[in-house]
């Protein structure tokens, strides 16, 4: 099946902690349904200091549930997506907007 979020969308979390906020996918897996967003469900890690590396806290991004994320459109609203063919191609659009993704 066909990816309706993929890298580089922009998107909003719909629920949890971080309802509301907006950022860039930076990985989808498709076979967890998760992807990792930008800026988006942030914990903080904690890393041993090595002869190479400064220990210390450092904040991570965390994996969310592909379902508790929407497409932003072109106006800035969250969109579902559809698949539509286009000639020969078949392309994700906005469901709100109709505008091709």
């Amino acid at each position: 099946m066909a990816a309706k979020l993929k890298k580089g969308d922009k998107v909003v979390v719909l629920t949890g902690k971080d309802k509301g906020k907006q950022g860039e996918i930076t990985a989808v897996m498709p076979k967890d349904n998760k992807a990792i967003v930008d800026g988006i469900n942030i914990a903080i890690r904690h890393a041993r200091q090595t002869q190479t590396t400064q220990g210390g806290r450092t904040p991570k991004a965390m994996p969310i549930d592909l379902s508790n994320l929407a497409l932003l459109d072109a106006n800035g609203k969250a969109t579902r997506v559809g698949f539509r063919m286009e000639g020969d191609k078949k392309v994700r659009f906005a469901k709100t907007t109709g505008d091709v993704i």
